[in-house]
């Protein structure tokens, strides 16, 4: 474990268990620092990871103990732990979205390109077999040219089962900044950047009653738009539909669909690493299951993160700054074409990572390896 490389963990809340459980005991990294707002919480976690301290975030992010900063906090907090970790010198890598603003973002990435170190952002999700499977569909022609896709989710609101689901309906929230990135980050894969959005968005209601917890029957208002709809124009020519709310109750979609001029491919929850890949092709009676062709099987949180660290100059980070800075761009895009009421050009222009290889589970965990001399 002597050249491991050195993680630290900043934000400890409920997503960390699954970063922890992925990380923990892999043969590549170690986890040397953790550190929360909670500093008994710190305590806590850091007793269960060998080796690990309990430390300030000041302290983590100036620790020479430390190579990659996880940043696990609320996104409010994602650019200011970012940029302090990029400013004395360090990695990065953060949960979804990169920044609360589009201007933070920017402002990261550019600190991290002038410091010399890399910049990476879930999800990860979409490097499973469930979007990478699909995605090998479509570039061996499984639909012929693709022309267009449709996006869907729909839920009736996080009120219902969150104990505290205040910051999805205020500023920085609602459906598409919450959940929208999962199925941004999957159409790059599928379909290649998108090049302009049109939007439109609506709110069913101006108060929330929370579900469960102690708060149960609080009334909380609600600030953004609780539907949003768009179109995406990609740079490929294909369009994708996609709508996001917490207004609906229910849907039969699949999470996305890719219509080609030969077939029909049914996408998996992009929220989820696997999942079946359905087709239908062009005179055909049924749907076909695919089986799993490429990805990282049994994915799970974290995985993104081990790709980010095995980058080099042959292969840069599939779970980029640039990819999420991308996807970023296309979701306010769409809030603000819906607000002004026009079409918007945008500024970046991703091109989608490096495919996946069918990975085994043994792989990518470092199961069976032989232990570091």
């Amino acid at each position: 474990m002597g050249d491991a490389h050195r993680i630290g963990v900043v934000g400890l809340g409920v997503i960390s268990r699954a970063y922890l459980d992925t990380l923990a005991g892999h043969p590549d990294v170690r986890v040397t620092a953790v550190a929360d707002l909670d500093a008994a919480r710190s305590v806590s976690v850091a007793a269960e990871l060998p080796g690990a301290a309990a430390l300030t975030v000041e302290e983590l992010l100036s620790s020479p103990d430390v190579d990659t900063v996880l940043n696990l906090t609320v996104p409010a907090a994602h650019a200011a732990i970012a940029l302090g970790a990029v400013a004395r010198g360090k990695h990065v890598y953060g949960e979804k979205p990169l920044a609360a603003t589009l201007d933070d973002a920017r402002a990261v990435l550019e600190a991290a390109a002038k410091a010399g170190v890399g910049v990476g952002c879930a999800p990860d999700t979409v490097l499973g077999t469930g979007i990478q499977t699909a995605r090998a569909a479509v570039e061996a022609g499984a639909v012929g040219c693709p022309l267009f896709a449709t996006a869907v989710m729909v839920t009736p609101g996080h009120e219902r089962w969150h104990p505290q689901p205040d910051f999805y309906y205020a500023p920085g929230g609602g459906p598409l900044l919450d959940m929208g990135p999962y199925y941004l980050a999957s159409l790059v894969h599928l379909l290649g950047p998108v090049r302009s959005v049109t939007g439109a968005s609506s709110r069913l209601r101006s108060e929330r009653v929370i579900g469960s917890g102690p708060r149960a029957g609080e009334r909380i208002p609600v600030e953004v738009d609780s539907h949003v709809s768009g179109v995406l124009e990609h740079t490929s020519g294909a369009l994708t539909t996609i709508t996001t709310s917490f207004d609906g109750v229910a849907t039969t979609a699949a999470p996305i669909e890719v219509h080609g001029e030969t077939g029909t491919l049914s996408v998996p929850d992009p929220n989820c690493f696997d999942g079946e890949v359905r087709l239908f092709g062009l005179g055909g009676t049924q749907w076909r299951t695919l089986e799993p062709s490429a990805g990282y099987a049994e994915g799970a949180r974290g995985v993104g993160l081990l790709d980010f660290i095995a980058a080099d100059a042959s292969r840069g980070p599939r779970a980029s700054g640039d990819l999420a800075l991308h996807v970023l761009e296309t979701m306010t895009a769409l809030l603000r074409s819906s607000a002004e009421g026009r079409r918007i050009e945008l500024t970046t222009a991703t091109p989608p990572p490096a495919p996946v290889p069918l990975t085994a589970a043994a792989q990518w965990r470092g199961e069976g390896r032989p232990a570091a001399c």
